[in-house]
């Protein structure tokens, strides 16, 4: 991301005895990667005023994908990832040296990348992640007519959600994201899961750059997480007992001597390990359960067709699909949870939790989930300008600033 910038100044020189004016002029052009700059003045009184025009070029490719094969406002807000953004209709997220941005039209979801300082690299790179982490080697179209024709017998309404809820996917989430984002959801919402990821980020991660006036980081690693002051940190922000259990589980993965057999290695190759595998080793770690195990195992090791029930899957089941229980029932026992995920899965089939998740999102009151960021900017005037394959966003900004010294 380059600026190009043209600018000038007025310095006013106020005198305690009679005000005297003295006006300079400059004019300045450069390119610079973004940073923060301050301005110094070596007089008191003094008053600068900086009226600039600039012009922010990013570089967007194009990918062809219409909302239906992905929807990013239904995907990114259904309750399996907490970390995207959403900054005047652009979607923005970390990995390990990038910040990822995404938006969509009807026809082509186009994106780009802001590099960490110092650093470079490809939109190849970028490409490869998008096409990992959205599945997009999965023909969506050809699951949702499946599932439609499997819903009919139980369709009690006109319209479907597989048909008003249409561009949904499960995500392949790197496996220790998806781990500690889960335990952080244990009795929560996706309102605050979402800042307590942003606040492991924050103090916990590596900072990458800014964007829009926003600083990002990378998710903490396990590491960083086993410090002997975590915990406490953890508490002071707001995790309450989710610290303990975050904490714990990140000294798991740090302790070779103690548990050998948890690593992150071990954990990213139960991708290629049948369910009740993955289920077990999941199960090992503190602050997880039977679903928070199901959300991994679906939403970051390829187990397409499990299927995470809590109450409000349970209802689902029981009302929609005629599933023999109490509609009113509270906690779910592990009998009751197990038969559950089997009828799902001889309805719906191999992406039985692809199912469930369109099935979830439509329940759902309100996908924006209180999180998105609609207007950040501070600016008067802004016009944009889309192309497609490979685009420019040009955006000209005019402010006016002010520093007192």
């Amino acid at each position: 991301m380059f600026f190009s910038v043209a600018a000038y100044y007025t310095q006013i020189r106020s005198n305690p005895t009679r005000h005297h004016h003295e006006f300079s002029y400059f004019t300045f052009f450069f390119n610079l990667t973004y940073q923060k700059t301050k301005l110094y003045s070596p007089h008191r009184h003094t008053h600068i005023y900086i009226h600039y025009l600039m012009t922010v070029e990013t570089i967007w490719k194009s990918l062809p994908i219409t909302e239906v094969e992905v929807s990013l406002q239904k995907v990114l807000r259904c309750g399996q990832t907490f970390r995207w953004k959403n900054i005047n209709n652009v979607w923005s997220f970390t990995i390990q040296d990038r910040i990822v941005l995404l938006k969509q039209d009807s026809t082509h979801i186009h994106y780009s990348q802001v590099m960490k300082k110092d650093t470079n690299g490809n939109h190849k790179q970028t490409l490869d992640f998008i096409n990992d982490y959205f599945v997009l080697d999965t023909k969506l179209t050809d699951l949702y007519a499946h599932w439609k024709l499997q819903h009919e017998p139980f369709r009690s309404k006109k319209i479907s959600p597989f048909d008003s809820f249409a561009g949904i996917r499960i995500l392949r989430q790197d496996p220790w994201e998806c781990l500690i984002s889960f335990i952080c959801s244990s009795n929560n919402n996706v309102k605050r899961i979402s800042k307590m990821c942003e606040n492991l980020c924050i103090n916990f991660g590596d900072y990458i750059n800014d964007f829009e006036g926003h600083e990002y980081y990378t998710f903490p690693t396990p590491e960083a997480l086993s410090q002997p002051d975590v915990e406490t940190k953890l508490r002071d922000l707001g995790f309450g007992y989710r610290a303990k259990y975050i904490y714990q589980t990140a000294c798991k993965f740090t302790d070779n001597t103690k548990y050998p057999d948890i690593t992150i290695e071990n954990l990213n190759l139960l991708r290629e390990a049948k369910y009740i595998t993955a289920h077990e080793f999941l199960l090992q770690l503190t602050g997880v359960g039977p679903k928070v195990a199901d959300c991994i195992c679906l939403m970051s090791l390829d187990k397409h067709d499990v299927v995470p029930i809590d109450t409000h899957v349970y209802q689902i089941a029981v009302r929609d699909y005629k599933f023999k229980g109490n509609k009113s029932m509270k906690t779910l026992n592990k009998e009751t949870y197990a038969a559950i995920r089997l009828f799902f899965k001889d309805i719906f089939g191999d992406y039985a939790g692809w199912a469930q998740s369109v099935l979830f999102a439509a329940d759902l009151a309100d996908l924006n989930n209180g999180t998105n960021i609609t207007d950040t900017t501070t600016t008067t005037t802004t016009t944009i300008s889309d192309q497609i394959e490979p685009s420019r966003k040009r955006i000209k900004v005019e402010r006016q600033i002010k520093v007192e010294s």
